[in-house]
């Protein structure tokens, strides 16, 4: 009998046991999911907001790179108008700033295009550009530009091909001063060629004309023009989008 009580007491003893363990892991499970759940909910609210600021940092790099490709279509149209690089039909020279109205938007939605294609390319080739990454350069580079497209309006040649390889030479000289990237290089290659294709078949279209064209209705310099503007915007892109990154790390 003694040992019949000692067997049942110690199975007894041993079950309690057993529920106490078992119920204490399940109030482990119970909190570690709790917490889990937290922290899922936690990491999910950050991403969530750092995708809405990063959000947010696009659109003002967009606006900005959009205002400076509006700007410098409206400088640099009024100079080549005033030297009579290009001719617009006379309903166009009375309006205001002496330029077509789509002229300023094409070029200010491209210029964000490029400008924020730029670090976009840079981050997938696993380049980050960090060659003169300062805003002094880039206002540098800026005025270099449009000393460029000023000179392809001012200077005189014997011919076209001796003021095309002049220019080609002085936006290879930009690339090599203020970028010196193989992305930055292959994208203005491609900013050039595209455009150029685009101003043919504008001027093909009759919507306006280039005095003395020597290369498919328009001057032979022109993508040089526009790989030194690939250059240059891309500069900019690439400095807001530095800035940028500083922002959100400081956050």
């Amino acid at each position: 009998m003694p040992r019949l009580e000692e067997h049942c007491w110690g199975r007894s003893c041993a079950s309690r046991v057993e529920s106490k363990t078992f119920s204490g892991g399940n109030w482990v499970a119970s909190r570690a999911e709790e917490m889990m759940s937290i922290v899922t909910t936690v990491l999910s609210n950050a991403y969530g907001s750092l995708q809405s600021v990063r959000a947010a940092h696009l659109i003002r790099r967009g606006l900005v790179l959009f205002t400076v490709g509006v700007v410098l279509a409206l400088v640099l149209n009024l100079l080549q108008l005033r030297r009579n690089v290009t001719l617009f039909p006379e309903e166009v020279m009375a309006t205001l700033f002496s330029s077509a109205w789509w002229i300023p938007p094409c070029c200010g939605t491209a210029a964000a295009v490029v400008g924020l294609l730029y670090p976009c390319i840079d981050s997938h080739l696993g380049e980050p550009h960090k060659f003169k990454r300062e805003w002094a350069s880039v206002m540098r580079c800026i005025a270099v530009f449009v000393g460029i497209n000023h000179a392809s309006a001012k200077l005189h040649f014997a011919n076209n091909a001796q003021l095309s390889l002049t220019l080609a030479a002085l936006s290879l000289g930009l690339w090599w001063m203020f970028d010196r990237s193989r992305s930055g290089f292959g994208l203005g290659i491609g900013t050039a060629f595209l455009a150029t294709v685009i101003t043919q078949l504008l001027v093909y279209n009759g919507v306006y004309q280039y005095t003395y064209p020597d290369f498919l209705y328009v001057r032979s310099w022109l993508p040089c023009i526009f790989f030194s503007g690939g250059v240059t915007v891309g500069n900019i892109g690439r400095q807001l989008a530095m800035g940028g990154v500083e922002k959100l790390h400081n956050d």
